[in-house]
């Protein structure tokens, strides 16, 4: 989960818009990726139970 915006990262669904193809789990999303909705960095995110 983002910590500035609140988006969750869904391993499912991934952010194919900008490159992370669905089924990537987070520790192979790229370091350089940022959030969709704010921008923020990757390091920026925390693991949340759903």
């Amino acid at each position: 989960m983002c910590l500035i915006c609140g988006w969750i990262y869904d391993e499912e669904v991934g952010d194919p818009d900008h490159g992370v193809a669905p089924g990537t789990v987070w520790s192979a999303v790229p370091v350089n990726w940022t959030c969709p909705e704010c921008g923020a960095r990757k390091e920026d995110f925390e693991m949340v139970q759903i």
